[in-house]
């Protein structure tokens, strides 16, 4: 953080295409690299453009928790003034970093979004169009969802575990969740956040358990909040009697994965989820595209990741 501040104080703010770089500087704004998925991302970002050093410079950044959202905005803020040429972001909120985005585009950078996709209302109050990179985490999570029904009776309680909630891809999945809860005829008994993390999520986790004594799952919307709920089920002496869902496919929730304490979770992808994004914005510089000439969906793939499950 000190280099970065150095560097934002040597470099004079003027618009980012001023400039015409032999290689263009692309920026990944992530959210919590606490978080494993999003090292996973970062990882897998670095490999690419050491794979294409003469095609690109890489400057990647990310928070300390999931809900810094004012640390995610002086980020931009900082790769505004660095003259970066793109910036590829997952927004910690799907409202709150559109203003700052719009500076950006404004400074003539162009601009992705990953993850997390921002919310159509506040670009269409701003009038800027970001194009969206990634998955259908409501159709994601539906297919987790589905493959637990199979587990569960009709009218069964179950929890949803969610996580930031005015993050649309924690909306989306907890959708997803509950078209398939929906479909089996089971009982959502309770949606409440666990911020993404760990240790909210096992609080939330085992206020449920102790609420609703009947649970028979908790779907959780990241495998963090999938660990914190395996272990106030652990804490509540009801291992094997609750089932945990999660999202993300981590390194770390696949020994419970193969144990059984986690039945399911979605795979992602999240080493590519920064690739393609940086990818789209290497094509819109080399195509010359202004911002305005981008928008939409382009569509990343997901999978369910299961004991038993067909591939």
């Amino acid at each position: 953080m000190i280099a970065a501040a150095v560097l934002v104080c040597a470099l004079p703010a003027v618009p980012a295409m001023a400039q015409t770089p032999a290689k263009p500087k692309v920026a990944l704004v992530m959210k919590s690299l606490a978080n494993e998925f999003f090292l996973t991302m970062e990882n897998g970002a670095k490999a690419h453009q050491k794979a294409n050093a003469a095609k690109y410079d890489l400057l990647s950044n990310g928070i300390k928790d999931e809900t810094d959202t004012s640390s995610q905005i002086k980020l931009v803020e900082q790769m505004i003034v660095s003259r970066v040429n793109a910036l590829v972001i997952a927004p910690a909120d799907s409202k709150a970093l559109v203003p700052v985005l719009k500076k950006a585009i404004d400074a003539g950078i162009i601009v992705v979004n990953i993850d997390n996709k921002l919310d159509e209302g506040a670009l269409k109050e701003k009038g800027i169009s970001v194009p969206f990179v990634g998955p259908d985490n409501r159709k994601g999570a539906k297919v987790v969802g589905d493959f637990l029904a199979k587990q569960i009776k009709k009218g069964d309680p179950v929890g949803i575990i969610e996580g930031v909630s005015t993050t649309y891809n924690a909306q989306q999945r907890t959708l997803g969740f509950q078209d398939a809860m929906n479909a089996a005829g089971a009982k959502v008994v309770s949606v409440q956040s666990g911020q993404w993390e760990i240790a909210p999520a096992n609080t939330v986790a085992a206020a449920m358990l102790n609420a609703n004594p009947n649970i028979k799952a908790l779907l959780c919307g990241n495998d963090n909040m999938a660990i914190g709920a395996v272990s106030a089920i652990k804490a509540a002496g009801k291992t094997g009697k609750v089932i945990v869902v999660g999202y993300d496919n981590i390194n770390a929730i696949k020994p419970m994965l193969a144990d059984g304490r986690v039945l399911a979770t979605a795979d992602q992808f999240g080493s590519q989820q920064a690739v393609f994004g940086i990818e789209t914005v290497l094509k819109a510089l080399a195509q010359k595209k202004k911002q305005a000439e981008l928008g939409g969906v382009i569509e990343t793939k997901v999978e369910l990741v299961a004991k038993g499950a067909k591939s």
